[in-house]
């Protein structure tokens, strides 16, 4: 997918999360863990349920801040260093799971950040303010329920 524009990282994000949902939901009914297999399933749920909020949002967004160009940040910084779903989730022990559902999530919000601050009309910094708070606040909700099932 060609990043150029906000509504394309919007579009983007949006399919990264219901990419990794599926991708996670397929490796839960194969995982032997049953601890994994919980926690396969509860971050393919949340990333579903994260992906329609993305949606909802950029439904909602100022077009003139979904028109605005992003090319040049993006062609210095490449969105995910490894995509979702090039591991083997199915054979990964809980830990190695949540440290690489972690690592996109913290690619996706170092992006909006980094764009929040460069953003130079009002609306594309509101959009990126308010995915990064989304991102931030579904990712420390899901640290606290992965943390749960850790003390299982």
């Amino acid at each position: 997918m060609k990043i150029e524009r906000f509504e394309d990282l919007v579009d983007w994000t949006r399919h990264t999360h219901e990419h990794l949902s599926r991708c996670l939901g397929r490796s839960a009914a194969k995982h032997e863990e049953t601890r994994a297999q919980w926690l396969l399933t509860y971050i393919a749920d949340h990333e579903k349920a994260l992906a329609s909020t993305v949606a909802r949002i950029e439904q909602h967004a100022d077009p003139k801040a979904l028109h605005t160009w992003i090319c040049d940040y993006l062609e210095r910084n490449p969105v995910l260093r490894n995509q979702p779903c090039d591991k083997p989730y199915a054979q990964m022990s809980v830990e190695d799971i949540s440290r690489e559902i972690f690592t996109v999530h913290n690619q996706v919000i170092d992006l909006y950040r980094s764009l929040a601050r460069r953003a130079e009309i009002d609306g594309a910094r509101d959009l990126a303010n308010e995915l990064l708070d989304l991102e931030q606040h579904e990712t420390m909700r899901m640290a606290q329920q992965v943390g749960r099932i850790n003390e299982m």
